[in-house]
C-alpha cells in the first residue's frame, strides 16, 4: 500500500466515524450541514422519532424541573421547506428555548407546524406577542399562539350516588397519573352527582394514555360502559389580569337560595361592599366594590355552608372576549347590536357560564353537551 493509499484509507475511516455521529433524522437531510452547524453553535441535541424532530429537551446544562404549563407555544403556517436552522434563530430572540418539536413527514419535509417550549412562561407569552405574523419568508407569515396542554378528561356515565373519593379511587385503579377529580353536585339533590366528572392528570401524555384506555369497549367502571372525551381546556389567564379581579364565582348553591341571601352573606364583613349578584341555577357571580373585599369574603366563605350546602368560592377568571369570537359567530340569531352589548370580558369558570353571556352550548362543550343541559 502506498502512502497515498494509506492516507486515503485514514480519510475514509474518519469520514465514516464522523457520519456515524450525525443523529438520525439529521443525517441525509437536504440541509444537514446547516442543522449540524446549529447544533455546534448552541450545543443542543437533535433527534427524530415518532414523526417529529426534537431539538433540545432539555437544553445544555439544564438542572431545574421541567417547565410549567403555559411555557409552550404552537407555531403554524410554516413553509414546508423551513427547518430548525431558520426557526431557532427567530424563536430564541424572545427567550431561552427548552425544546422545539418540528412535525415531520416521511418525505423529509415538515408538516407545517411545530411546538416551541420555553424555560419560562413569560418567554412564551412574549413569543405570542412578538412573533405571531412574523415573516419567515417573503409573504409567508407564521402563526404563533399558546399551546393547549390539556391534562383533563371528561368522564360521563358515572353512577349518581358515587362520591368524589369513590370516583377518584376507581379511576386511579385503572389509569396512572391521576391528580384530582372534580365532581359537580346535582342542582336539585346535593347528595347526588350529575353523572359526570373531570379527571385531572399530571401530564398531557398521562391524560392521553388514560383516554385511550377508557374508550368505550375497552373497559367498564362500576359494571357498565362510561363515556370519555377531552374536557374543555382551562383558559390560562394572565397573572396581571387576575390581580385586578374583584368578582367571585360561587358554586354549589341550593336552587332555592336567592340573590338577596347571597348578597347578605357575602356582604357581612363590610356593609355595602357587594355591588350586585347574578345567580344562574346553582352558581352565582358576586361583584364587589373592591378586590380587598372580594378576597376577604372568599377566604372566609369558601368551604362554609349556606342554607345546607357547602360553598366553593374562587375568583372569577376573566377571558378576553376575542378568544370566544368563534362561539359568538356560531350563535344563532345573534346580531351585531347584541354583540356590541356583550361585556369586554366573559367569565369562564363553569360549563354553563358562557351560555349566560349568549354563547351556544354546542360550541362550548361539544360532544359532552347532553350531560350539562339535563
Amino acid at each position: 500500500m502506498t502512502a497515498e493509499d494509506s492516507a486515503a484509507a485514514m480519510s475514509s475511516d474518519s469520514a465514516t466515524g464522523s457520519s456515524a455521529k450525525v443523529p438520525e433524522g439529521v443525517a441525509g437531510a437536504p440541509n444537514e450541514a446547516a442543522l449540524l452547524a446549529l447544533m455546534e453553535r448552541t450545543g443542543y441535541s437533535m433527534v427524530q422519532e415518532n414523526g417529529q424532530r426534537k431539538y433540545g429537551g432539555p437544553p445544555p446544562g439544564w438542572e431545574g424541573p421541567h417547565p410549567q404549563r403555559g411555557c409552550e407555544v404552537f407555531v403554524g403556517k410554516i413553509p414546508r421547506d423551513v427547518y430548525e436552522d431558520e426557526l431557532v434563530p427567530v424563536f430564541e430572540t424572545v427567550g431561552r428555548i427548552y425544546e422545539l418539536r418540528l412535525m415531520m413527514d416521511f418525505d423529509g419535509k415538515n408538516r407545517g407546524y411545530a411546538f416551541v417550549m420555553y424555560c419560562h412562561k413569560h418567554e412564551a407569552k412574549r413569543a405570542v406577542r412578538e412573533l405571531n405574523n412574523y415573516e419567515i419568508r417573503p409573504g409567508r407569515l407564521l402563526g404563533v399562539c399558546c399551546s393547549v396542554d390539556n391534562c383533563r378528561l371528561f368522564i360521563g356515565g358515572i353512577p349518581k350516588m358515587k362520591k368524589r373519593e369513590e370516583i377518584l379511587e376507581e379511576i386511579a385503579k385503572v389509569t396512572e397519573g391521576v391528580l384530582d377529580v372534580i365532581v359537580y353536585a346535582s342542582a336539585a339533590d346535593k347528595m347526588k352527582n350529575r353523572g359526570f366528572a373531570f379527571v385531572e392528570y399530571e401530564s398531557h401524555r398521562a391524560a392521553a394514555m388514560a383516554r385511550r384506555k377508557l374508550m368505550p369497549g375497552r373497559i367498564q367502571l362500576w359494571g357498565h360502559q362510561i363515556a370519555v372525551d377531552w374536557a374543555e381546556p382551562e383558559i390560562d389567564v394572565d397573572e396581571d389580569v387576575m390581580e385586578t379581579v374583584k368578582i367571585l364565582y360561587v358554586r354549589n348553591l341550593m336552587i332555592e337560595t336567592t340573590e338577596d341571601t347571597i348578597k347578605k352573606s357575602f356582604g357581612q364583613f363590610n356593609p355595602g361592599c357587594v355591588e350586585r349578584v347574578k345567580k344562574i341555577r346553582d352558581y352565582a357571580f358576586v361583584h364587589f366594590t373592591s378586590r380587598e373585599d372580594a378576597v376577604h369574603a372568599m377566604n372566609n366563605l369558601n368551604g362554609t355552608e349556606l342554607e345546607g350546602s357547602c360553598l366553593e368560592v374562587t375568583l372569577a377568571k376573566p377571558v378576553d372576549k376575542e378568544q370566544y369570537s368563534r362561539y359568538q359567530k356560531a350563535a344563532r340569531g345573534g346580531s351585531a347590536a347584541e354583540a356590541a352589548q356583550q361585556p369586554s370580558y366573559v367569565y369562564s369558570c363553569d360549563p354553563y357560564t358562557l351560555a349566560y353571556y349568549g354563547y351556544p352550548y354546542n360550541a362550548l362543550i361539544g360532544p359532552n353537551r347532553d350531560y350539562f343541559v339535563k
